[in-house]
């Protein structure tokens, strides 16, 4: 079961705080290829489940070659220092058995390194409206990630507008308007060459008029290493904090998945120039090395509140540690 969302009411106390419903994201019939078969088809998922079918016997060799797995994978050097270490001490106790022992205990290592980021978006009752703020490079999924969300919350019942802040890019308001439209979820845009700041301070007045529940701003994409557009970030906050001090409620970074190590030099300057609150990881299928997710968990700490594993709506899924790694490597037995 998967949760898009949970909404928190403010004035019940965290620690006993209700939640929805877990939503349940319907599978595919048998036909077609499941989140989890693309997401076993990268390059970690395919290196660990060859590894482990033919290597049968527990020595250096074995760790040597999944610590280039791993590395290859972009799991980065922090968080495979960290699980190698981990299993050349227990191996050398005699802790494991065989192979399949080894790799069971290595998920179990995984499962626990990403458990600290694994936070579910949560939408408050007491805020009217809940402002989203998406950011991220060109080409990383921001527009169609928060058409996805758009329509997975008008699902949940929620009133949401979006707001067409990406001003830069000429069909970006447009694609918008085209997920706005499908969803049946209003966009506020304003002509070709807008402020963006400007764009989304409109939005903000509409849904607070509105009495919308959620608002969803899409950002240009712009490079971590573009200043000037940086700077105009903070300028969308700045602006936004006129009609609600508290806003942005969550600022999201969509990352690909498949651009690696470069993730976490996206990740930082991000977190530095608009504070994130939380990341999605998009394009997590056959073509990614799936390793991304552990050195963002090792080495930026932000929660990853969902991935992307393919095209359709419902491969956009919370992300889960134990539902992700179950999907990522073979079973401690050897079927992938």
């Amino acid at each position: 079961m998967f949760r898009i969302f949970k909404r928190k009411p403010e004035t019940v106390p965290a620690a006993t705080e209700p939640t929805r419903p877990a939503v349940a994201t319907p599978e595919p019939d048998g036909a077609s290829p499941t989140w989890r078969d693309r997401l076993r088809s990268s390059l970690l998922g395919r290196q660990v489940s060859a590894l482990l079918s033919s290597h049968p016997r527990l020595d250096d060799d074995l760790l040597d070659q999944l610590e280039t797995s791993l590395l290859s994978a972009d799991v980065g050097v922090k968080a495979t220092v960290e699980l190698l270490d981990d299993l050349r001490r227990r191996m050398q106790a005699r802790e494991f058995a065989d192979v399949p022992a080894l790799f069971a205990h290595l998920r179990r290592q995984m499962v626990a390194m990403l458990r600290p980021i694994e936070q579910a978006l949560e939408i408050r009752d007491d805020v009217k409206p809940h402002v989203l703020l998406v950011v991220g490079v060109n080409g990383a999924g921001k527009t169609t990630t928060i058409g996805k969300l758009a329509k997975w919350m008008k699902r949940e019942g929620l009133d949401v507008m979006l707001a067409a802040g990406d001003t830069f890019r000429a069909a970006a308001v447009e694609q918008l308007k085209t997920w706005g439209d499908r969803n049946q979820v209003p966009v506020i845009a304003q002509s070709g060459g807008a402020d963006s700041a400007s764009v989304i301070y409109d939005a903000l007045a509409a849904a607070k008029s509105r009495g919308a529940d959620v608002l969803i701003a899409d950002t240009a994409g712009r490079l971590h290493t573009q200043a000037g557009l940086m700077d105009e970030l903070a300028k969308v906050k700045r602006v936004m904090g006129k009609l609600d001090a508290t806003a942005p409620h969550e600022t999201l970074l969509v990352i690909d998945g498949n651009t690696g190590q470069n993730a976490l030099n996206q990740a930082r300057q991000f977190h530095q120039a608009v504070g994130l609150s939380g990341l999605v990881v998009t394009k997590l299928d056959g073509t990614a090395k799936g390793g991304v997710v552990f050195a963002l968990a090792r080495e930026i700490g932000v929660p990853i509140r969902f991935i992307g594993v393919g095209e359709g709506l419902l491969d956009l899924r919370v992300f889960d540690a134990e539902e992700f790694v179950d999907g990522l490597l073979p079973e401690p037995g050897g079927q992938a």
